[in-house]
């Protein structure tokens, strides 16, 4: 395909993109390619070369594209023309404490205004530019498997977190103590990262990369190709565990940097947008001034984010943000765990930029099957009858209508019905 000229740039440059979205290596980066209509004068040194824009920048959020510069349909993902509108949504949960009564779990479309042809980009170019173009605090649900990940997209969540301790569990049964494997993980991220791609970002646990500097660099890599748009690693020894869980030991400052640097030259190699979040557990051991040491070595290694797992109070959370600004830094919300329970209004206003909630799925998920079960086993019932919730719904939430309209539109007449 010939390239195209996208929608979103100033005028007066003649400005074309490689459409090639998707391919072997996996949905990663939308190249550009911007250079002056006209070419400029020469500088006063006499040097005619000058450094054209990096690749990976993408227009300003408040460029408004010209009606008839439109994308052409071959270019844009089908769903792309089908995207809903989902943003600003609030959600007014029990009053229990601990809650607020009114939140606001979505950036607002002015603070993560993308560009018109944004959901053509890849994930990781997206999340890219909403940490780097925009001010908003993306909000993001633990996720675990294909059901809970689907549920968040029906929410109306864009940004969905692929948590460790939960995809442990789920596909195997353990406890989050390191049990789980690179490719165990790869496997749980790539086919929850495209679900729906061209509308959701995942993040997604690296725990520690799982070995050194060369087995990282293939597990940057495998994510790259999974479709995984951000990931954070951290300083855990390899037999590590949740990060709420008392014991936790941290490798040396050394190795941990090691760490980083290999996941960043992967991340360089291969031309990727894919954010690389440096994670330091060494609150509970080492404390936080350690805590801090590390993070600013991690950010001056190439680091996108950072994220100190297991704060010990809501003034070292503020504090940090404060000292590492305007690094963004990542707020982890694990309810009764070791940490205080930081509110969506309190970590935005403390200037966070990425907060997941990494046993949103997980522990609602364990209350309510234990109850059905329990009920099943001393009552015979299950407790389900009367709720309206059976196969259909279910299967509506998992895509059955997608589905169905690709067989049809095929002309294909295998689940004809099944959307009624």
């Amino acid at each position: 395909m010939a390239p195209v000229k996208p929608v979103g740039f100033p005028s007066g440059t003649d400005t074309t993109v490689d459409s090639t979205v998707k391919s072997s290596e996996g949905v990663q980066r939308l190249s550009f390619t911007t250079v002056p209509a006209t070419p400029p004068a020469s500088p006063p040194n006499g040097d005619s070369d000058s450094e054209s824009p990096r690749s990976d920048d993408l227009p300003s959020s408040s460029t408004t594209p010209p009606v008839d510069e439109a994308v052409p349909q071959d270019v844009l993902p089908t769903s792309a023309t089908k995207l809903a509108d989902k943003s600003g949504e609030e959600v007014t949960p029990a009053s229990t404490d601990g809650y607020q009564d009114t939140i606001q779990t979505s950036p607002t479309p002015a603070e993560t205004a993308l560009p018109s042809a944004a959901h053509s980009l890849s994930p990781a170019t997206r999340l890219k530019h909403k940490l780097h173009h925009t001010n908003g605090l993306i909000v993001c649900p633990g996720v675990y498997d294909g059901l809970s990940a689907r549920i968040a997209q029906a929410v109306g969540f864009e940004t969905l977190y692929m948590t460790g301790a939960g995809s442990t569990a789920s596909m195997l049964g353990m406890a989050d103590l390191g049990i789980a494997t690179r490719d165990d993980m790869v496997r749980n991220a790539d086919m929850i990262a495209n679900l729906d791609p061209h509308h959701h970002e995942m993040i997604a646990d690296m725990d520690t990369g799982y070995g050194g500097p060369v087995t990282i660099t293939q597990t940057v890599k495998q994510y790259i190709r999974a479709n995984v748009a951000a990931f954070h690693i951290e300083d855990q020894v390899l037999t590590k565990r949740c990060g709420h869980l008392s014991g936790k030991k941290v490798v040396s400052q050394d190795v941990y940097i090691s760490r980083i640097r290999a996941a960043r030259a992967a991340i360089d190699a291969e031309r990727a947008d894919i954010q690389l979040i440096a994670r330091t557990d060494a609150n509970q051991q080492l404390g936080y001034d350690e805590c801090m040491t590390r993070l600013r070595a991690a950010r001056d290694v190439g680091a996108d984010v950072g994220l100190l797992e297991g704060f010990k109070s809501k003034e070292e959370a503020a504090r940090a943000v404060r000292e590492l600004a305007p690094w963004p830094l990542l707020l982890n919300i694990v309810e009764n765990g070791h940490s205080p329970l930081i509110t969506v209004d309190e970590a935005r206003d403390m200037g966070f930029r990425i907060m997941i909630f990494s046993f949103a799925g997980l522990a609602p998920a364990y209350v309510a099957i234990t109850a059905a079960y329990e009920k099943l086993r001393h009552h015979g019932i299950t407790g389900i009858q009367g709720t309206g919730i059976g196969p259909k719904v279910l299967f509506d939430c998992c895509g059955l209508k997608e589905a169905v309209a690709v067989d049809e539109n095929a002309g294909g007449e295998d689940y004809k019905g099944l959307s009624n």
